[in-house]
């Protein structure tokens, strides 16, 4: 997350790295980057150019399922900024994705697409939660993906 703000909300920078994030995050697919070295294919996040692993600069997007697991959450006290106050109790969460579980992104769980980031009672939240990604238009008209909390 950046200073950049929409509506009083912070929204992500775009950079070149990550790009190929928000362009398929609006065609509603949720992709990770991935080392195209033949002998190497490993997932990372945040993007970047060079893997990690094998030092490669090959690369490409995978498509994951989208679904995942909390693995960590919040509810910031206070919020900072008047925006998030407007909207608090508010949750910020880590989400382990179950096709990738060394991939972890943060977000918010929601009622549903774009909905308030108070949708959510605090007391549905537990680290383990089963979540499905889901994509919303910020108002500065960035695609941002979500979670929903899957019926157990």
């Amino acid at each position: 997350m950046s200073e950049n703000t929409s509506g009083g909300l912070l929204v992500p920078v775009v950079d070149d790295d990550g790009a190929p994030f928000w362009t398929y995050a609006a065609q509603g697919e949720l992709r990770v980057q991935a080392c195209a070295a033949p002998d190497c294919g490993e997932l990372r996040f945040p993007p970047r150019p060079c893997c990690p692993h094998c030092h490669s600069f090959d690369s490409e997007w995978r498509r994951m399922s989208g679904k995942g697991r909390i693995w960590s959450y919040v509810l910031p006290h206070p919020p900072l900024l008047p925006a998030y106050a407007a909207q608090a109790p508010y949750n910020a969460v880590v989400v382990e994705l179950s096709d990738a579980p060394r991939i972890r992104l943060v977000g918010n769980v929601v009622a549903a697409p774009g909905a308030a980031l108070d949708s959510v009672d605090p007391a549905r939240l537990r680290v383990g939660a089963k979540v499905q990604v889901a994509f919303a238009e910020s108002a500065d008209g960035l695609t941002v993906p979500q979670w929903l909390l899957e019926r157990s």
